[in-house]
């Protein structure tokens, strides 16, 4: 008895006639067979999700279009910075300036432009005195924390560093002048000390607090010798 085929490839025979079962199956190209994958993957994602690290599964999208500009992904906030110039170079309290935004708003790289200018007008062919000038930033700024902590002062180490960075603008002001004025020793001498008591003061009264009453020349003191030092490293003396 023969049935006839329902396909092609296919030659359907009784079990009594026929010595052999042949035919070939052509699967269409768009078919893929994965049955055993398919059923592991599942059952490990079951498995990880059920005990909480469904997380590891997860696959964060880049999104091109989320890019940030230079600038603000290394936080540098130009009109900031601009702003606490300002506040810096015109210390007095009339103007207007809300001065405590240098203290209260710490940022590096504004402090650092700054400490690099000066070192860059102090070098005289001299190239390590930049790192040296930066050291003493570095260091000094970390005297002036600890002393200001060891008397009551609430102050951080970012705030210092920056305030005493920025507060260098008064010394960098008078740069220009001392080299057209060299040769005056009496008025050479009068820009230095005010240029030094513009620079300490400007730093002093940002970080010197009320919470310091009667202690303040404790600490107005080694700010002034240091801004003398920095002064002494432009210029040679």
């Amino acid at each position: 008895m023969q049935f006839s085929p329902t396909n092609g490839d296919f030659t359907f025979v009784s079990s009594a006639g026929a010595e052999e079962l042949s035919g070939t199956i052509d699967a269409p190209a768009d078919i893929k067979l994965n049955m055993g994958s398919d059923t592991k993957d599942a059952y490990a994602t079951t498995f990880l999700r059920q005990r909480g690290y469904g997380w590891l599964l997860e696959v964060e999208e880049e999104d091109s279009e989320d890019t940030k500009p230079l600038l603000e992904e290394l936080d540098i906030d130009l009109k900031d910075i601009y702003y606490k110039i300002r506040c810096v170079l015109m210390p007095m309290p009339s103007l207007g300036f809300n001065r405590q935004v240098v203290r209260d708003n710490p940022d590096f790289w504004g402090p650092l432009a700054v400490v690099l200018l000066f070192s860059m007008i102090s070098i005289y062919g001299q190239f390590r005195v930049v790192s040296w000038i930066i050291t003493i930033w570095i260091f000094g700024s970390l005297t002036i924390f600890l002393l200001a902590r060891v008397l009551g002062g609430e102050v951080s180490y970012g705030q210092v560093l920056g305030v005493i960075g920025y507060s260098l603008l008064p010394l960098i002001v008078i740069a220009p002048l001392l080299l057209v004025i060299g040769g005056f020793d009496i008025v050479s001498t009068l820009v230095k000390l005010f240029g030094v008591f513009w620079a300490a003061y400007s730093a002093a009264s940002l970080l010197v607090g009320d919470e310091f009453k009667t202690k303040k020349p404790l600490l107005i003191y080694p700010i002034f010798l240091l801004y003398i030092y920095f002064l002494s490293l432009y210029t040679g003396v």
